[in-house]
């Protein structure tokens, strides 16, 4: 069967092929469009055919597949209605959802909408509309006209108790389960990792959202279709960039978000002012690239400030939004005669936008406010209502649809063991998430490494930390010896060291807080899981602390003069992996629930010190206040603290550290000469009745931890203890990260 070459193609380009711009699609559907899968998959056939290779090949999209040709039509038409949104004024109108890669920036949307007498703002009322499938629906207005909120109440960002109103899809109650798999959302900040090139971005991505049933050759060729889809050839190479390193384009960087949005193909895609902060060519060339997404098959709904005329020659469907409300909804084509018949006819030569919107500005500035325009739309919209068109099929229900858009290849995250053959029901072939744990821990641990071999000056700094402290505390405490002020100085050395590997873990706050609004995008549509993602940093996160451990241990443990041979070096070893371990699982819990860097670090360092006030160096177990105890217990510094101490003080045979006439050096008689000192051991002897000379063993390691209190655990079960707290403030990371990072408003 021939298809109509005018309708629903889309231009395509790779290193051999020549753009082809093809006119715009027709608004009348008579039959399938190629889904995005199917037309990156040609793109795909055209790089993979060597033979008889043409330098300006244009695809021919007159042959489909199959699937495409004997399945019956199935549009997808999204419809709202009624949907009112408001606040309470003590909210102080602060919305989690408004991430931006700038931790300190605030919601960018918020309309000034009407304020009711019980102190709530409205910011929906009663906004109604549809999106279809093939078309690209705009919603526009001022800042704070509520359009990122109309978006995010389509988008399932909005509290379900909070949101008044019905979204349906097809005619079904849209559940939120299944809009996290058939659709995606583009936020208006670029949240990308900086070190990855474009190619590397978009791979991650396929990674993620493809099923491991692709092989990874095709997972590389869709994903090199992609970039010459979204017109990236050029920067696929080139780092995303930042503020310290040079990188794509601000173009180039919104159209790189959005492909790592529609590599899966979703059904339904949202975006949040793609077009905000670019030029008006790189605006024109990513709106572009939405029309390709939408003429594929797929639902296209964003937000814009006020795009230019070429842009607006690519929209299909309007929403002019005013305080809250819809002040137009329909074509860009009715527009002059929707406002001619307001008695405000656009000029000739003007902007049809910028008249909307300067009219709706002025407007806003009259007593009355845009009340008349509002209630004009909606009576303009009962007389200009379209008949529907008559149905001449059986109308598939929501289900079958998406079965029938699996069949012809899109979708692709979602379907769980799809065979093609669209049959079977679409739950069935739905996966919540594309790929099993194990996968999404492997590509997440390759992306973060990848991202730490980029910037080895991160670990390298840490690194120079720990070797500066190590050399530092080598130096100082060089050979103790066993004397009474050996042993204070042992006592303090472990302290400070012990301390310090917990202090050193405070870099692992700005790691996650950097991370925190690309892994709340990600998971917002079941990229991958929480757990995944605790789980992989847990691992990588495992040979730089292996590493750090021992350059410390090695720096110190001879250096100090520290006892135990080998098996001691091990268990000293081992509790400071220990100790670096806890507390990169402590910091890295509080960087889950702390939102700002300053503030962590604040925190964290309070925290440490508290540790280590009650970890028994400054003041025994035996004399903390009843009241004050709990925190010793809790202190992470204590355990691996007393762990080294009795590695240190607890071996055989026993050490002897105070001798003779060693026990006066620490009060007012250890000034007094040595033979007086020796009468007095002599005097001392005969009222006690025990012989004591000046070479008399009077303390042993043994009796040192007994004077610490150290005598509750065993060195095994503070280094096991040290251990198990790592764990639980994974797992507590785990909880904050499942309950803190719900992506929707109140």
């Amino acid at each position: 069967m021939q298809l109509q070459p005018m309708n629903n193609m889309l231009p395509f380009f790779n290193q051999s092929m020549e753009l082809v711009q093809l006119p715009k699609p027709l608004r009348t559907r008579t039959h399938l469009s190629p889904t995005l899968g199917e037309l990156l998959k040609r793109v795909e056939d055209a790089q993979n055919d060597s033979t008889n290779p043409q330098p300006h090949h244009v695809l021919d999209l007159s042959s489909s597949s199959s699937s495409s040709t004997t399945l019956p039509p199935h549009p997808f038409f999204l419809s709202f209605s009624n949907l009112t949104y408001s606040v309470k004024l003590h909210q102080k109108m602060t919305f989690s959802p408004r991430f931006s890669s700038n931790q300190n920036s605030q919601p960018t949307d918020i309309p000034e909408a009407e304020t009711k007498p019980n102190g709530t703002k409205i910011l929906l009322n009663n906004i109604s509309g549809e999106a279809r499938d093939g078309e690209v629906m705009a919603v526009l207005g001022a800042s704070g006209s509520g359009k990122s909120t109309l978006i995010d109440a389509l988008a399932d960002r909005i509290s379900k108790d909070s949101l008044k109103g019905t979204i349906t899809l097809n005619g079904d109650v849209l559940e939120s389960s299944l809009q996290k798999v058939i659709s995606a959302y583009v936020m208006q900040d670029d949240l990308l990792f900086p070190m990855l090139t474009v190619e590397e971005t978009l791979m991650f991505s396929a990674d993620f959202r493809l099923p491991r049933s692709l092989s990874k050759s095709k997972k590389k060729a869709r994903v090199q279709a992609l970039i010459d889809q979204l017109g990236l050839r050029s920067a696929a190479s080139t780092v995303i960039g930042d503020e310290g390193h040079r990188g794509v384009s601000g173009g180039e960087r919104r159209r790189v978000s959005i492909g790592t949005d529609i590599i899966h193909d979703p059904i339904i895609l949202f975006l949040d002012e793609p077009t905000s902060g670019l030029d008006s060519t790189s605006a024109y060339m990513v709106v572009k690239v939405l029309q390709r997404i939408a003429q594929s098959g797929s639902i296209v709904i964003m937000s814009v400030h006020q795009p230019s005329y070429r842009i607006l020659g690519l929209l299909d469907r309007l929403i002019f939004l005013s305080h809250g409300q819809t002040v137009y909804s329909g074509s860009p084509a009715n527009l002059p005669l929707f406002f001619s018949e307001f008695d405000h006819p656009i000029p000739e030569n003007e902007n049809r936008t910028e008249f909307a919107l300067d009219l709706i500005r002025e407007l806003e500035g009259t007593p009355g406010g845009t009340k008349s325009l509002v209630e004009f739309n909606k009576s303009w919209q009962l007389k200009n209502k379209p008949v529907p068109p008559l149905n001449n099929g059986a109308k598939l229900s929501l289900k079958e649809a998406i079965s029938a858009s699996i069949s012809r290849g899109k979708l692709v995250s979602g379907t769980n063991g799809a065979n093609g053959n669209g049959n079977g029901n679409a739950t069935d072939s739905i996966a919540t998430f594309a790929n099993p744990f194990w996968i999404e821990m492997a590509v997440i641990g390759k992306r973060s490494l990848t991202n730490s071999r980029r910037m080895p000056e991160l670990f390298g700094i840490r690194l120079g930390a720990v070797l500066v402290t190590g050399g530092i505390l080598a130096t100082i405490f060089y050979r103790l010896d066993n004397s009474p002020k050996g042993v204070q100085e042992r006592l303090g050395f472990f302290a400070f060291a012990m301390s310090t590997t917990f202090y050193t873990c405070a870099e692992a706050i700005p790691v996650f807080l950097q991370e925190r609004y690309i892994f709340m995008r990600e998971t917002a549509y079941n990229a991958y899981r929480r757990s995944s993602y605790v789980l992989s940093h847990s691992i990588i996160s495992l040979p730089s602390l292996i590493f750090l451990s021992f350059a410390f241990a090695i720096t110190t443990f001879w250096s100090v003069g520290l006892a135990g041979g080998t098996s001691g070096f091990l268990f000293y070893f081992f509790t400071i992996l220990a100790s670096f371990w806890a507390g990169s699982s402590f910091v890295t819990f509080l960087s889950g629930v702390v939102s700002h860097v300053m503030l962590g670090f604040t925190v964290v360092v309070a925290i440490l010190a508290y540790f280590l006030l009650f970890s028994g160096f400054f003041i025994s177990r035996n004399r903390i206040p009843p009241y004050w105890i709990w925190f010793h217990y809790l202190s992470l510094v204590k355990y691996p603290y007393e762990g080294v101490l009795q590695n240190e003080f607890d071996i055989q045979p026993p050490r002897c550290f105070v001798r003779g006439i060693q026990m006066f050096d620490n009060t007012p008689l250890g000034d007094v000469p040595g033979s007086l000192k020796v009468e007095l051991l002599k005097s001392l002897s005969s009222t006690l009745g025990i012989n004591i000379t000046s070479s008399t063993c009077v303390v042993t390691g043994a009796d040192i931890l007994k004077q610490q209190g150290i005598t509750q655990l065993s060195k095994w079960n503070c280094l096991f203890i040290t251990i198990a707290w790592g764990f639980f403030f994974r797992f507590l990371f785990y909880l904050a990260l499942l309950f803190g990072s719900k992506n929707k408003r109140k």
